[in-house]
């Protein structure tokens, strides 16, 4: 079973704030089944788009999860803007949160795989001699 949207939404703004980050709601969807969309500021004029990623990501196994992609990557704030409207168009009940991080940080929960991000490598426990 799914989260709802605003309980989901809710749980994002508290973990932006216990992250020492600034998250508020932008646009305000369904509460039952909106389209979440994160927009992160980075403070230095550079702004990131995470959005639900296609429904062919999903396996069998995670089918109540959110999914999410980076729709935009470092882009200048009229270019976010002009998604998202591109977005409303599409979407009238879609959910916009806007995180203030400087580093980047979105949030979300379970999260998403991060093309930009270094690879985790994993220790091998034991450590073969």
């Amino acid at each position: 079973m799914r989260l709802r949207s605003d309980v989901w939404v809710a749980a994002l703004v508290r973990r932006a704030f216990a992250g020492g980050a600034h998250a508020g709601v932008i646009h305000h969807g369904s509460d039952e089944a909106g389209a979440i969309f994160v927009a992160v500021d980075r403070l230095d004029g550079g702004h990131d788009l995470w959005g639900p990623a296609p429904q062919t990501d999903f396996g069998e196994s995670d089918a109540g999860d959110r999914r999410f992609e980076r729709l935009l990557a470092r882009v200048p704030r009229e270019a976010l803007v002009a998604r998202i409207a591109s977005e409303r168009r599409f979407d009238g009940d879609l959910w916009l949160v806007e995180v203030e991080d400087r580093t980047g940080r979105h949030f979300i929960e379970p999260p998403p795989e991060d093309p930009d991000a270094p690879k985790r490598i994993v220790p091998e426990w034991p450590p073969r001699p």
